[in-house]
């Protein structure tokens, strides 16, 4: 039995995909000339680092039970929510060197692990990325050499949680989505008052 809207909903996970492509060679973000992760120093761009060594190691070991629906979920659930959605949204405006070496990297280990799933859009993408001495069917399975930053994780995932909850909050009152307001903390933590002064521009 074909759901077509799962049909439509994977198309739209490819216009995404697409999209973010897109992004990146907008910003002089192109193909990476590295199977080990790109050095990393600022947060952003640690988690999002870290992101991929998490999504390796799930879709690793779900290959390994044979579980492909959680392989496929796995990197559609990294490339949509945590690259697309987020990662690309914190660098705007603030894309260094680092950060289009990092990003490069990371659409490249995206289209890598996607391979599989989705061969035609991801070896399009691939090539379009920049000169290839190869097709992405032959290209080396990711390998970061990188370990998960935990402190860069927390203060990302600190941010990412303050946006979504801002965001709620002005929907259950019935405020426009684009309306600007004054916010307030009574009482920061040190982690909320570090993550602010250090993501002021994100937020």
């Amino acid at each position: 039995k074909m759901d077509e809207k799962r049909v439509e909903g994977y198309r739209n996970f490819a216009t995404k995909l697409w999209n973010a492509t897109r992004f990146c060679q907008a910003n002089g973000i192109v193909a990476s000339q590295s199977v080990a992760a790109p050095q990393a120093t600022s947060a952003v761009n640690k988690w999002i680092v870290g992101e991929v060594v998490e999504t390796l190691e799930a879709i690793d070991k779900a290959m390994a039970d044979l579980r492909f629906d959680a392989a496929a979920n796995a990197i559609y659930r990294f490339a949509w929510d945590r690259f697309c959605d987020w990662y690309l949204e914190l660098i705007k405006g603030s894309i260094d060197e680092e950060t289009k070496s990092v990003a490069g990297w990371v659409l490249d280990q995206i289209l890598v692990m996607l391979h599989p799933f989705m061969p035609f859009v991801t070896e399009e993408l691939w090539h379009a990325q920049g000169q290839r001495p190869y097709d992405l069917i032959l290209a080396q399975w990711p390998r970061p050499d990188v370990s998960v930053d935990a402190g860069a994780k927390t203060e990302v995932d600190w941010l990412i949680a303050l946006t979504g909850n801002v965001r709620a909050a002005k929907n259950e009152l019935g405020i426009a989505p684009g309306a600007k307001l004054p916010a307030f903390i009574a009482a920061p933590s040190a982690l909320g008052s570090g993550v602010i002064e250090a993501n002021r521009a994100a937020i």
